[in-house]
């Protein structure tokens, strides 16, 4: 019975390591289903641990790599046939909330939001019965800023400044001190655009450490310990990717999070990339960081000007 069992706990680790693998991801699925239907009834406690480490295995190959509903509806199948047969109230609370997630997804494909609704105005000259909009802040802003430039070059010109002028200059005056915080970051940013966040280096990522999860690990993370991607609790000899922060993850929910992104989805932490523009565009922020500073104080300092 023991040498089965052997058997059979190798014939499911090949089966998780075909569902990384798209066009077997489905023959897989259905395999395991057959293997849970047959074996699982009988099996031994270690037995029946397998068998569920590798639905859960599948629950995150789904979340973090698969959007086909084929795919979803084939997990949600297996899901349910794992929920009938195990009775170990934690496992049953994962797979129901397994089987919500895919019901989610399935439903936002099938649902998709409808972003067509479009009241006001449709566009400019286009009027409706809904009521004229509030001009947005960035408008507002730019005309009081247009103003103020206006009447620095009507002073500095040398001609005299009548009475309407001197109202004119207190009334822009104290809009803009009521809305100079606003303000401010957005003057900060003219003419910096921060360019499109490019993808962590390949080389950097390939050289992450990955940390095999130990009893004493364990204890140090707690017993609620968990991949922050996929949700899964982490057990022993978990292998775990490690983030220069320190935050740890599955390598195959970090290989799609950092395909994407440069950072940690924790902290944030951001890694090297591959894209030369962008470190470099990091550096002359970097830079130009005490200079954006002092821009800020010179704006603040404008209250004085009409004084």
């Amino acid at each position: 019975m023991g040498s089965d069992e052997q058997v059979l706990k190798k014939e499911l680790e090949e089966l998780q390591k075909q569902l990384g693998k798209k066009q077997k991801f489905e023959d897989a699925l259905s395999s395991l289903k057959s293997l849970l239907r047959l074996h699982y009834p009988s099996a031994s406690p270690s037995l029946r641990k397998t068998f569920y480490s590798v639905v859960c295995r599948v629950a995150t190959v789904l979340k973090t790599r698969y959007t086909s509903p084929g795919f979803w509806l084939a997990g949600s199948g297996l899901f349910q046939e794992a929920l009938l047969l195990t009775s170990d109230s934690t496992e049953k609370e994962h797979l129901r909330n397994c089987i919500a997630q895919a019901k989610e997804h399935l439903d936002q494909i099938e649902n998709p939001p409808d972003v067509s609704q479009n009241r006001g105005y449709l566009f400019e000259g286009h009027l409706t019965v809904d009521p004229e909009p509030p001009q947005p802040q960035w408008l507002v802003q730019s005309n009081i800023l247009n103003s103020m430039a206006t009447l620095q070059e009507f002073e500095s010109s040398g001609r005299p400044v009548d009475h309407n002028t001197i109202e004119t200059a207190s009334s822009l005056l104290g809009e803009l001190m009521s809305n100079l915080d606003d303000m401010i970051p957005e003057i900060m940013e003219m003419g910096s655009t921060a360019p499109r966040v490019p993808p962590a280096s390949k080389e950097v990522v390939a050289k992450l450490p990955v940390v095999t999860i130990t009893e004493e690990i364990l204890a140090e993370l707690g017993k609620d310990a968990e991949c922050a991607i996929c949700k899964e609790n982490l057990v022993v000899n978990d292998k775990m990717q490690e983030l220069p922060c320190k935050h740890k993850f599955h390598p195959p929910c970090l290989k799609p999070w950092l395909d994407e992104h440069n950072s940690c989805p924790i902290c944030r932490h951001e890694l090297q990339t591959d894209d030369h523009g962008y470190e470099s565009w990091k550096e002359r922020e970097k830079e130009a960081a005490e200079e954006r500073r002092g821009a800020e104080n010179a704006v603040r300092g404008g209250e004085f000007m009409y004084i």
